[in-house]
């Protein structure tokens, strides 16, 4: 069963934290006296409310390989800026060679992406998002390359101290007048 996949929306439940096996991997490496067979596993664990992690746990069973990589993923997980139930902004991440683009969608779009990119996003509590993986498609790269992206993002607000501008002046559709101007424009013109 060589990249064998678990369901990814299968995810169990420990501590509040949802936790989705991505990727299996059984793995043979051979010494003198035969073969030693091991598993790898990627896991992704997130709360759904803008914390994220994944890691790779190695163990020779299943279960180990998932408790450990598990417990890799907690101490690796980052936070994600996140504006309603979306991202900020557009932004490009990368591992080797793949490169995974993110982008905001429109309330209701719900996660287009695939794979382990999916379960990064959905783990994150990311809502509306496109997503598209451009050159390699292997899974462990996809979802480092996700986790780099997703580090790069940056809240509007935050943005907008460091500049000394207005939020309005950096991102007008994030500010709750500009949203309601938008929706008064729309209702005159449909």
């Amino acid at each position: 069963m060589r990249g064998g996949r678990f369901d990814s929306s299968r995810g169990q439940e420990s501590d509040g934290l949802d936790v989705r096996v991505v990727q299996t991997n059984k793995v043979s490496k051979t010494h003198k006296g035969g073969r030693t067979m091991s598993w790898s596993v990627l896991v992704v664990v997130g709360d759904g409310q803008g914390r994220v992690g994944a890691a790779i746990g190695k163990a020779r069973g299943v279960p180990d390989a998932i408790r450990k990589g598990e417990d890799a993923a907690r101490k690796s997980m980052i936070r994600v800026p996140m504006v309603d139930r979306t991202i900020p902004h557009r932004i490009i991440g990368q591992e080797g060679s793949t490169r995974v683009l993110l982008q905001p969608a429109s309330e209701g779009t719900g996660v287009v992406a695939g794979g382990a990119v999916r379960s990064i996003l959905e783990a994150a509590g990311i809502h509306d998002v496109l997503a598209k993986t451009l050159g390699s498609r292997n899974a462990v790269n996809c979802a480092w390359a996700a986790l780099n992206a997703l580090e790069q993002l940056t809240d509007p607000k935050e943005r907008a101290a460091q500049r000394s501008l207005e939020l309005k002046d950096i991102a007008p559709w994030f500010t709750k007048e500009s949203k309601e101007e938008a929706h008064e424009v729309a209702s005159e013109v449909g």
